[in-house]
């Protein structure tokens, strides 16, 4: 049976916020307060309504914790802002705070989100953070995989505010095209509610500096990795196979640098699995927290 999802406007009404350095965050929390934590973190440009098919199904299981990360979506987004993936993963820890969580905390990432992620693994080696699991979905977890498509390289150029300016749904659909699978592509609706998100507080004027995340990966890049080959946290990657950005071939990489490599891949679906195939992701990550769960409790 399909997932039926969350309206956006539904969505929207369910947000609760906080003060993040005197920015407001919008966040949504579902599921127990006594189940295991679980952090949604979203990817570049959307925003945390990308999980809105796996919302409540997750919730039923585990105490869900999401935001729209700073500079994306109904949050804040100050204009001359230095946006950075290293504060991001701040956010994150101060979102837990928030909420008053402070145990070990399960992570299902997406694209930029995954690079969030990395940070907090980092961290956890590092003692700054309690990482109990991390599931990634289609994300650039090495620099030398990531295969930006041609409207992310013009942001990141000397044109990049010029491009800000001009972006539009037309551009968004134009660019979702190339990265969606072939058949299984936004429609008109699902196209409107990802450009109103984006497009909320005058978010195209900010791209330009959104997209700084890629050099960052790359400084990041020999830290990050390190932590993913020494860790003992059980990993993840759930990823659409035709993704030209962080498809197979981003998976190929991670199976010659990561043992074990604990993969999945997903035919015929593009960069946005968790709206592309809902319910394989669902399953996929379930079967993953089980599995991980009786690991650690086999004598």
């Amino acid at each position: 049976m399909a997932l039926p999802g969350i309206g956006l406007e539904q969505w929207r009404s369910e947000s609760q916020g906080f003060n993040f350095k005197g920015h407001e965050v919008r966040y949504w929390t579902a599921g127990s307060d006594d189940a295991p934590a679980l952090i949604l973190i979203h990817g570049f440009p959307t925003a945390s309504w990308d999980w809105h098919y796996l919302w409540r199904p997750l919730a039923e299981h585990y105490r869900l914790i999401a935001c729209d990360m700073l500079g994306f979506g109904y949050s804040a987004k100050p204009a001359g802002h230095p946006y950075s993936l290293l504060e991001q993963a701040d956010l994150q820890q101060a979102l837990l705070a928030h909420l008053g969580v402070s145990g070990d905390v399960h992570v299902l990432a997406h694209d930029y989100g995954d690079s969030v992620a990395q940070e907090l693994l980092a961290r956890h080696h590092e003692g700054r953070f309690n990482l109990a699991s991390c599931v990634f979905l289609n994300g650039g977890l090495f620099p030398e995989t990531h295969h930006p498509v041609l409207l992310q390289k013009l942001l990141l150029s000397p044109l990049g505010p010029f491009i800000s300016r001009l972006f539009s749904r037309k551009k968004l659909e134009a660019s979702f095209a190339k990265i969606f699978g072939p058949a299984t592509l936004p429609n008109a609706a699902e196209l409107d509610d990802f450009w109103t998100l984006i497009s909320y507080n005058n978010g195209p004027a900010i791209m330009h500096r959104l997209i700084r995340y890629m050099p960052e990966r790359r400084q990041q890049r020999e830290r990050w990795v390190a932590a993913m080959q020494a860790t003992q946290v059980p990993m993840r990657i759930i990823d659409g196979a035709v993704d030209p950005i962080s498809g197979r071939h981003m998976v190929e990489r991670y199976r010659e640098l990561i043992t074990p490599a604990d993969t999945v891949i997903l035919e015929g679906i593009g960069h946005y699995p968790q709206t592309e195939a809902p319910e394989a992701v669902l399953t996929h990550y379930l079967a993953f927290r089980q599995a991980s769960t009786a690991a650690v409790d086999s004598p």
